[in-house]
């Protein structure tokens, strides 16, 4: 997965990690205080659409998906870049 990681960003005191997959799509996931897992370290996963913006309407999830452990991550990014 990392050939399609983008852009690394520094989030309040933690970190977000942006990937596009050939087909358009994408994900944001995030590990810091606020997301969804992450002040016990897992992390929260938002699918992104062919403009990069979050997206709710696919059969991965209508919603964001958080406390993911990085295999959970990793597991998810390959559904999306099925999409």
């Amino acid at each position: 997965m990392r050939q399609f990681l983008q852009e690394t960003n520094h989030v309040h005191d933690g970190i977000q990690q942006v990937y596009k997959f050939e087909n358009g799509w994408g994900a944001s996931v995030v590990k810091h205080s606020f997301s969804y897992g992450g002040s016990d370290g897992l992390y929260e996963l938002a699918v992104l659409d062919t403009e990069g913006d979050l997206c709710y309407t696919t059969d991965i999830t209508d919603d964001v998906l958080g406390h993911l452990e990085w295999k959970d991550v990793v597991q998810t990014l390959g559904r999306i870049q099925k999409l």
